[in-house]
Parts: structure tokens; sequence; C-alpha cells
């Protein structure tokens, strides 16, 4: 993949052979970090405009998942949720982060909670960006169409820029940036949206619907062990609708939320201050930075 250039110091990892793509930036080697995730269809530059800040005073990771971004494309990569949490593990353990703040969007928060499962001991926060747990929630037309073997490689072959532009722009309260479509559709090569089809249809149950009771329950094995939580929800986002904001309450009762008004799924690109302010508020809390 060729891709712009990121305004980030990136530096390739090999986990298990798969060449990852790494941002590391912050205090020296703390084993303490705040960790970005990112969703689909990332990459890590999602978050270049709220790193700098939280750089100053803490630790920051961030990763492009096999299959985006700078990231290898392999061909018999695990897409599933257990997959990605694995690779997380294995990355963070490569880095030496023994604690860390979770900062999820989109598939990075099942991809994040299983590891949090998984390694008990080891978040010391979770912050969901326009995700959470999705009780009752139904896909959105992209993701149907996508889980949909024939009609989703059709979907992923027809797409382009200009296509891309319009159906964002459509969706979402305000017009996405240019640089940031363009951003995407760089990496959009074939591993990438052969990696998009696999993230989807191996998180799809029998019945289609996003995978809550799976998630619900790892949710309250992290809540019983008291790690805070904070949920920045941008109000427009027509693909996981502001309604689930609250709905994290169910399973972490003293989480702060945070609704943004006129934002949509990617409200770091929206407006990134608007973002950056709660959640700067919340990892400085929780550091005692």
């Amino acid at each position: 993949m060729a891709g712009i250039a990121s305004t980030l110091h990136v530096a390739d990892h090999w986990i298990e052979g798969v060449r990852c793509a790494v941002h590391d930036s912050g205090p020296g080697d703390a084993g303490e970090a705040v960790v970005f995730v990112h969703g689909n269809p990332g990459p890590m530059d999602d978050w270049a405009e709220l790193i700098p800040e939280i750089s100053g005073f803490a630790r920051v990771v961030a990763m492009d998942m096999p299959g985006f971004g700078r990231s290898e494309r392999p061909r018999t990569f695990d897409h599933s949720i257990a997959g990605h949490a694995r690779f997380l593990g294995l990355l963070l353990d490569q880095l030496g982060v023994e604690r860390a703040h979770l900062v999820l969007h989109d598939f990075g928060v099942p991809w994040g909670l299983r590891w949090a499962l998984d390694n008990l001991d080891r978040p010391a926060s979770l912050t969901f960006i326009n995700c959470g747990v999705l009780e009752g929630y139904r896909w959105h037309r992209y993701a149907r169409i996508w889980q949909t073997r024939g009609l989703g490689e059709l979907f992923q072959a027809m797409s382009n820029p200009r296509a891309m532009r319009i159906a964002l722009n459509r969706d979402n309260p305000k017009p996405l940036p240019r640089n940031y479509i363009e951003r995407v559709d760089s990496f959009a090569d074939r591993g990438h949206k052969r990696a998009v089809l696999e993230v989807y249809r191996s998180s799809r149950d029998p019945i289609g619907a996003f995978p809550e009771h799976e998630l619900g329950a790892e949710a309250i094995a992290v809540a019983a062990k008291g790690v805070p939580v904070c949920a920045i929800w941008g109000d427009g986002d027509p693909y996981i609708p502001a309604s689930f904001a609250r709905q994290q309450r169910n399973y972490f009762p003293d989480a702060e939320i945070h609704l943004l008004e006129g934002l949509g799924h990617w409200p770091f690109i929206d407006n990134p201050q608007a973002v950056s302010t709660p959640l700067t508020s919340f990892l400085r809390r929780q550091l005692r930075a």
C-alpha cells in the first residue's frame, strides 16, 4: 500500500511475522500508556489532532491494525474480535505497556474490550468514542452490504473517492474534510478492502446483530474491576445512534457521558477540540497529571 504521509512519527514492529505500523511518543518507555485503537476505516492518523496534547503528560501508543493504514494485509489473519484483541495484546507486550488507558473508536471498542477481559489487571481506563456495548443494535446499511457475500465484494470493487465523499457527506451531519477522504482512499487497496469484509463478517452473529451479549458479559466483568469509563459521542452519528451513549451506564454505572452536538461518527475529524477537551480532562484525572 502507498498511502498519504503521516504527520505522526511511525515505526514498524513485527508481531508473529506481521508488520505493524506504530506511533509511540511521550515520556520514555513508561509502562503505563494511553493506547489509541482505531476502527473502520482507520488509520491511526485519525488521532493526529489529539495525540500532541496528551503526549505532553503521558506515553501515547497508536497503531494501524493488520489490514489497515500502513500495516501489512496478511491473507490469513484472524479478523475476528478475538483475533484483533490477541494481536493488540501481543503488541502491547512487545512495547512494554503494562497498564493501558484505552481510547477506542468503532471496532476498536470490541477489540479493546476483549483485550481488557483477557487482561483484567491491565486496563487503567476506557474511553469509548461513538461505539460501546450496543444492546439491541441493528447493523447500518453499509455493514449489511459488507456482510453479504458477493454484494460486499461488488461494493468494494466499485468504491472510489467521489462515491465515498458523496456517501459520507450525505450521511453525516457535516461534510468530512476532503483530505480525510483522500487519506482513507489512499489506503483502500485490495488487501484493505478484503480486511473490511472479513472484520464485518467475522463479527456477525446468526441474526446479523452486533454481538451485544458477548460484549455485555465482557463489559460487566471489566466494570466489576472498577475501571473508569468515559463515552464521547457525536450526537449526529448515522451509523451508531447517540441513543446508545447513555446505554453504557447499564454496564458501567459511573461512566462519564459526553454528547457532542452536531458531530458525526468521526467527531475527532469533525471537530478535534470538541473531543480533545473531555478526553484530555478525563485522562489527566486518571493519570493524576
